[in-house]
């Protein structure tokens, strides 16, 4: 069954919340917590190793009471069913979305039997049982994808560093010819191997950089030695095997499972290989409970439906254009990279379930960077510029290494942004600050060191990074942008908008390998296309 057609600003919820917006868009959230001392305690849920404080946001408990009464206006209860059960909610590509199927307790036959095989696989890589066309072990693994071929796996591979083993894992994905070459010109090709991820075996950049690494390769081995050197992970058997890849080395992939969403299939083979099997199990495991957790906790405690009806408010409410994800940790420094393409890609969208154009506003820009390097970046805008930008800030209690002096350093600025966020900095408090200076010059630089407060910010403090808690992190955000677009109104799984660049790519490719200008075309197009062939 297709998802219900429900328009979130005709239901009963939307009038109240636009209502109850304008009688707290103005209030400060360091009253909430004077007013009401356990207020920390009634927003904050906890789940496994996963602790969310929710309570330095702009609402109040009619807030909370008003969001949740959308969740269920818009029949949210029903899309998380027909998500789990199969139905092909991706309408207009006729698919079902069941990536959660790729690491439940109870997976189809087919994704057990592909578990078996990468198992077999990595573990044949990593201990050196896998050999290449002179007898040498496997040092380097390449993995050539782009979008959800690259940007999941890379960075999972990436925020598990701590884990890796001896094995060089290195990704390619840019159709840019300098990519593909700096990445493979320090490695020897009797000892690497190659990962080719690619439902269609027909995208553009991958095979064109599979391709290139296959020259590369031919310079000093044969044919027949390819199948040594190249696997794929890909439905198209047929351009498999003409490329040269022997049938066995062959991963499968499913149309159920959005690109953007595969890091936990076959798709993930470069993660085994660098982390072993055990600790990509354990990443699908810690993305199974969160599934389980999201499938069957209450709303009102459900981490994933929390986060995103806050969304939706500063969203559609407070006009926030976009949100902040600030990870205390410089190993998910390609976290946000990859939530950006899972939640851009998903809730870029502006015709609802029902075909009309949209007159409310959808997906919001993520963006972000590590602390504490983002601090000193871009957080100037997020304390005193004039866009409001909701920010969730994610840490870990334990430092993988254990150096405690780093890590209580690294933590008391995770601690104290989100407190300098709420609170801000009072003209009196810059006036007491500014005592002992010169009456004149402290009254001309007091409006400048005043910091509004007010700032929403969610905290997600974690015990420590491992594969599992990872895993639940990935599927947190996974849910949240699921049910924002459930709530929105549209279809989060297809992805028609990356089409029509490709389209015009292919054309514009014929001009230039026949100089031939002769096609309707803008005149700017044209312009920069001869200047580049000049």
């Amino acid at each position: 069954m297709p998802l219900k057609t429900i328009n979130p600003t005709a239901t009963k919820a939307w009038g109240k919340l636009e209502k109850h917006y304008q009688e707290i868009k103005d209030q400060k959230m360091v009253d909430f917590f004077a007013e009401d001392t356990s207020r920390a305690d009634k927003f904050q849920l906890k789940w496994n190793n996963f602790l969310v404080d929710y309570s330095k946001n702009r609402i109040n408990s009619t807030t909370k009471d008003l969001l949740l009464e959308l969740a269920n206006e818009v029949e949210l209860k029903d899309a998380i069913e027909k998500q789990f059960n199969g139905d092909k909610i991706n309408q207009t590509e006729g698919r079902e979305v069941l990536h959660t199927a790729l690491r439940g307790s109870n997976k189809p036959k087919e994704v057990e039997e592909t578990l078996q095989k990468i198992k077999i696989f990595s573990e044949e890589v990593i201990s050196g049982e896998w050999k290449g066309y002179t007898g040498k072990t496997i040092t380097d693994v390449v993995n050539i994808g782009i979008g959800g071929s690259d940007l999941g796996p890379q960075m999972v591979v990436d925020s598990l560093k701590f884990y890796r083993n001896h094995l060089g894992v290195h990704f390619i994905s840019n159709v840019d010819g300098d990519h593909v070459m700096e990445t493979i010109k320090d490695l020897n090709p009797e000892t690497t191997l190659f990962l080719i991820v690619s439902k269609t075996f027909t995208t553009q950049e991958t095979i064109t950089n599979a391709t290139t690494a296959r020259k590369w390769f031919l310079e000093s081995a044969s044919q027949e030695d390819v199948a040594k050197h190249f696997v794929a992970v890909s439905t198209n058997l047929e351009s498999v095997k003409e490329f040269g890849i022997a049938d066995q080395n062959i991963f499968p992939m499913w149309n159920w499972v959005g690109g953007r969403f595969s890091l936990w299939s076959a798709v993930g083979l470069s993660i085994a290989c660098a982390v072993g099997f055990d600790n990509f199990q354990s990443l699908l495991n810690g993305a199974g409970k969160m599934d389980e957790h999201f499938k069957t906790t209450d709303f009102k405690d459900n981490i994933p439906v929390t986060l995103a009806l806050l969304s939706i408010w500063y969203n559609n409410f407070f006009d926030a254009e976009t949100e902040a994800i600030i990870p205390y940790s410089q190993y998910l420094q390609k976290l946000v990279p990859y939530l950006q393409q899972g939640i851009m890609e998903s809730n870029g969208k502006s015709v609802s379930r029902d075909g009309n154009k949209i007159s409310y506003q959808t997906g919001t820009i993520v963006w972000g960077e590590p602390g504490t390097n983002s601090q000193h970046a871009f957080f100037q805008l997020i304390h005193q510029g004039t866009k409001l930008i909701p920010c969730d800030f994610v840490g870990f209690k334990k430092s993988l290494h254990g150096n405690r002096e780093h890590q209580d350093k690294l933590m008391a600025n995770f601690f104290a942004q989100t407190e300098a966020l709420l609170k801000g900095k009072t003209p009196a408090q810059v006036e007491e600050e500014l005592k002992d200076m010169d009456a004149e010059k402290a009254a001309t630089l007091k409006p400048f060191k005043v910091f509004e407060g007010n700032k929403p910010t969610n905290t997600l403090l974690i015990d420590e990074l491992t594969p599992e808690s990872l895993g639940s992190l990935i599927a947190l955000y996974e849910h949240k942008l699921f049910v924002q677009g459930v709530i929105w109104n549209i279809f989060s799984y297809d992805q028609w908008g990356v089409e029509l660049g490709k389209q015009l790519a292919s054309g514009i490719l014929k001009q230039l390998e026949t100089k031939d200008f002769s096609k309707p075309q803008d005149a700017s197009t044209q312009s920069l296309l001869k200047a580049y062939l000049s």
